[in-house]
């Protein structure tokens, strides 16, 4: 099996060998930090924390979230949080979004409706907190009263049923109480975040391992990769992948980004399909408008001249989605319009992949080390030459 092969599950995942960043290159260090309960809700409201957009909404039940509050009354120590220092008085929140915002609804007395949370996953990602007006609004909150079950010494719970505002004198203690953070911060510069794209692949522990997109899409946040959301949906796009919805660990996502950069950016390759995109997905919090709608256009036209291709096309040896084929076709389709800025796509046809998936040389160059520079250049380039031939021949 190849090494970067996808499945129909699209599970996109780039070779192995290749997740991790060099973090030798960089020097972090790690300060431990106590903050009070109403300091973390200072923070969170004066933008001090920040919440990346890759993190999953709030799922936490009543049941589990009251269970925390009920730990800091009775000063049950809690897991330590993992804050990442990405400027002056600005904290990404790498470990500890669930416990964060428990605490934030507590106080707040307002508990998430859970049909609601992507919606206001959404709006928190645009305000960067929930503002009052939408906190107020009953049909995305409730209230929040400890839901604490169980007899206690033969009596119910004593805080069963209270909120921030009924705790009386434990409400003191409560926003005393202090957790446990843990402040990372580069010490060497590190102008592409490669460093932090790895603390957070390593160190976010929200129970599903996070996919490498998923962290793009906050530490490279760009009106470009919005329109990537937008570009993920055409339905000849779902056709090619063989999965009519998108992918909600945004590996789909991830492979227009991986295509574009190949197309665009590649004299930046070095050793890792990972660092490359990231440095790609870096740049693009540069395009204006203009360049967005182009690269738009550009990926309607390709569509276009793939109109009779589905899933069965991009596979190689395997009953899988290759990404190393799809990003070959793509490449020899748009690589000289998107140097000279235009919109012309080349034909893509059945028979033309199959020349390229029977070429000796492509097949070497997706074979073994698949993310040696010269293995991705050789099969970029080999498709390109191929394309061009069958062109003359016509």
């Amino acid at each position: 099996m190849n090494e970067i092969e996808d499945n129909l599950e699209l599970e996109l995942a780039i070779d192995k060998e290749d997740e991790g960043y060099p973090l030798n290159e960089y020097q972090l260090t790690t300060t431990p930090n106590d903050f009070n309960i109403l300091t973390i809700i200072s923070f969170i409201e004066s933008r001090v924390f920040k919440i990346p957009s890759f993190q999953r909404h709030y799922v936490w039940d009543l049941k589990r979230a009251s269970k925390l509050i009920e730990s800091l009354l009775i000063g049950l120590p809690i897991p330590q949080m993992f804050l990442y220092e990405s400027g002056r008085n600005e904290f990404l929140v790498i470990d500890g979004q669930q416990r964060l915002m428990t605490i934030y609804y507590f106080v707040k007395g307002r508990f998430p409706r859970k049909e609601k949370r992507a919606a206001l996953r959404d709006i928190f990602d645009e305000q960067g907190y929930i503002p009052d007006d939408v906190m107020a609004n009953d049909e995305l909150f409730q209230k929040f009263n400890l839901r604490l079950d169980g007899i206690v010494e033969g009596g119910i719970n004593r805080f069963h049923g209270k909120n921030y505002q009924t705790l009386e004198e434990f409400k003191t203690s409560l926003d005393l109480s202090t957790i446990r953070n843990m402040i990372v911060k580069p010490v060497a510069g590190d102008e592409e975040n490669g460093a932090m794209f790895e603390i957070f692949n390593r160190l976010n522990s929200g129970g599903i391992n996070l996919g490498a997109q998923e962290i793009r899409m906050s530490l490279y946040h760009s009106e470009f990769l919005r329109a990537l959301l937008d570009m993920n949906k055409d339905p000849r796009w779902r056709k090619i992948l063989g999965k009519a919805n998108p992918d909600i660990r945004l590996n789909d996502v991830e492979a227009i980004l991986r295509v574009f950069a190949m197309a665009t950016f590649l004299e930046n390759y070095k050793a890792t399909v990972n660092g490359f995109i990231n440095k790609f997905a870096n740049h693009a919090k540069s395009f204006d408008n203009v360049k967005i709608a182009y690269y738009k256009k550009v990926w309607t036209s390709f569509l276009d001249n793939c109109e009779n291709l589905d899933i069965v096309n991009f596979r190689l040896s395997s009953n899988r989605f290759s990404i190393m084929l799809f990003e070959s076709v793509f490449y020899a389709s748009c690589k000289t319009a998107l140097k000279n800025n235009e919109c012309n796509t080349k034909l893509i046809s059945s028979g033309f992949i199959e020349l390229l998936k029977c070429n000796e040389d492509f097949q070497r160059f997706t074979q073994g080390k698949t993310t040696l520079k010269s293995n991705v250049t050789g099969r970029l380039n080999k498709g390109f030459e191929i394309l061009q031939e069958q062109e003359c021949a016509r």
